[in-house]
């Protein structure tokens, strides 16, 4: 989201109920995506305070007692999916083409697609990790080799074992000065 306080409120709320009511008409996570940023262009262009997001939105189907789950990923401007394998990999999931949510009327909206069988782990991240300033000046961005470094050490963690962990790879950050973008 954009912004902070009452406004990034109001934007996350509408963005989550224009989401819901726009998959209830149209499962498909790019038609979702869509509406949604027509929505937002629609309703924050010139009125002088543009309101924008970064979205992810995807389904999970069941393929059956022994064939995993299909995940279908939309994403306009957000992070790509991390994906750890239960074989131990760890993958990206690109959604590529994907624009802010709400900047242009008309945006393109990156999908992707995957299989996850029994044992792998699905992982849903915002910028404010991968933007969060490290190092002793904290002039530094952790970045996504750091956390594709650090997936692939944690790969083939379940869910839990990767909240903890990332739990504690945000603790280690420390405190995050006030002006980063992890801090909203």
């Amino acid at each position: 989201m954009c912004g902070k306080g009452p406004e990034a409120a109001s934007l996350t709320s509408l963005t989550r109920y224009t989401l819901r009511a726009a998959a209830h008409h149209d499962p498909d996570p790019a038609s979702a995506l869509s509406t949604l940023n027509a929505v937002l262009h629609e309703r924050y262009t010139g009125d002088g305070n543009p309101r924008y997001c970064t979205c992810i939105f995807g389904t999970v189907e069941p393929g059956g007692e022994h064939a995993g789950a299909v995940v279908r990923l939309a994403s306009g401007g957000h992070p790509p999916a991390l994906v750890l394998r239960a074989d131990g990999r760890a993958e990206f999931l690109p959604t590529l083409g994907g624009l802010l949510i709400g900047v242009v009327p008309g945006a393109p909206i990156g999908t992707a697609e995957t299989v996850l069988a029994p044992g792998d782990t699905l992982v849903l991240y915002t910028d404010g990790l991968t933007e969060a300033r490290i190092g002793p000046g904290r002039d530094d961005l952790y970045g996504e080799d750091a956390l594709y470094a650090f997936a692939t050490d944690h790969a083939p963690a379940g869910p839990r074992e990767v909240i903890t962990a990332l739990t504690e790879l945000l603790e280690s950050f420390g405190t995050l000065r006030p002006d980063s973008s992890a801090a909203s």
